[in-house]
Order: C-alpha cells, then structure tokens, then sequence
C-alpha cells in the first residue's frame, strides 16, 4: 500500500506538486555542456562574458539572456553580426522570448534551450 501524504491526498498539495514541476531549472546547452540559466548570463567573445564564444564572428559583447518575471529573453547588444535565434536575425533594439528548443547562433556557435 503507497503511503499517504500531503502531496498525493489532497487537492492543496496537488497543487503544490504541480507547482514544484513547474518550476524545473532552465538551461542551455553549450558545447554539450549544460549552463544554468540565471537572472542575467552575458555571451560573447570576451573572457568576461558569461558564456565565452571563440569564434571571431561573434562580438566582444554579442547578445544577453535575461530573465524578466518567470521568462528568459534575448538581446542582441548590436553585435557585428547579428544574433539569430532558429534561423531568423533578431533585431538589435527588441527583446525576444525564448521557448525550450530555441537555437541561439552566434558567429558558428550554437546554443540550445532546454
């Protein structure tokens, strides 16, 4: 017999549980590697950036992810060659929601919402 909880037996801790599901930590992916996604991650060739692209297509400071309330955008910070999310050159002034599955380019660099 499972156990009773909170969680399973009523309609409060339902709720909570969808919730807490909800909830799951955002990422990217990155030359197979899975970067936290933060409040702010900067990308770019610069060694400061948070996500450092070696790639002279890709500006010292390219583009930004930020989280505004629960959702993650993207800016292109009028970068040399443009920032491309799924194919498509975002515009420089204008921030784009981003959904899991967006590919982010950047020069020959890639990224992938997960």
């Amino acid at each position: 017999m499972g156990e009773q909880t909170i969680i399973n037996e009523t309609p409060i801790g339902q709720q909570l549980e969808r919730i807490s599901e909800s909830k799951q930590s955002s990422y990217l992916v990155f030359n197979k590697k899975k970067i936290q996604l933060v409040a702010k991650i900067t990308i770019g060739r610069d060694p400061a950036n948070t996500v450092v692209i070696d790639n002279k297509l890709a500006s010292r400071h390219h583009c930004i992810i930020q989280k505004i309330q629960d959702e993650y955008f993207l800016k292109d910070e009028n970068s040399t060659n443009g920032t491309f999310l799924n194919d498509q050159r975002i515009p420089s002034d204008k921030y784009v929601k981003l959904r899991p599955g967006d590919k982010i380019t950047v020069g020959t660099a890639s990224l992938v919402m997960s």
